[in-house]
């Protein structure tokens, strides 16, 4: 495995495309961080095999994001510490301690996951977001739903697909399904 550590301090080294209106979606007022736009206290480190970048901030709160993917942070409180992303492709990796203050939210074009505490992923694909956890809990909703959702445990995971008219069911991933998801960002 090879690292390189980036020196100037960011919030993402993410490649953003393109960003979505969700003050109007959530009710609240966000306030997106620019991918350049530096986060005090966070690193990004590269890491090549497999190609992944991690933003690592001294609260505990770890990103990361696979080659490719597309996201952008967001503070909604405005305090310089990201507390969603905006996931539109590709996948990532969130570590959250559970002595951290508030949760972490990952809005994606067909769900919302939010946690406290703890290991998960998040897959998106044009068809459909996959939701994983390796530790602690998370909620995941249908993004146009709020009575759809689902409280996933340690070793369950979802997959929201949009229009589906079914609702949201939690199952135990198989060994190697969680295994191939974990390994795209190193684990």
């Amino acid at each position: 495995m090879i690292a390189l550590a980036i020196s100037r301090p960011t919030v993402a080294a993410s490649r953003v495309k393109r960003a979505l209106p969700f003050a109007v979606l959530l009710g609240v007022s966000l306030y997106t961080m620019d991918a350049r736009a530096q986060a005090p206290g966070c690193t990004v480190t590269v890491f090549t095999d497999p190609p992944r970048e991690v933003l690592t901030c001294t609260d505990g709160l770890t990103i990361s994001a696979e080659r490719g993917s597309d996201y952008k942070l967001v503070d909604r409180n405005r305090d310089g510490k990201p507390d969603a992303a905006r996931l539109t492709s590709r996948g990532l990796l969130i570590e959250l301690p559970p002595k951290r203050r508030g949760g972490f939210q990952i809005l994606t074009p067909h769900a919302i996951a939010s946690m406290r505490g703890t290991v998960w992923a998040v897959d998106v694909t044009p068809s459909r977001t996959s939701v994983f956890v390796r530790e602690g809990v998370v909620d995941v909703r249908r993004l146009d739903s709020a009575l759809d959702a689902v409280r996933l445990g340690p070793g369950a995971g979802v997959d929201v697909e949009p229009g589906s008219g079914q609702p949201l069911r939690a199952t135990r991933w198989s060994p190697e399904r969680a295994a191939h998801l974990l390994a795209r960002f190193g684990r």
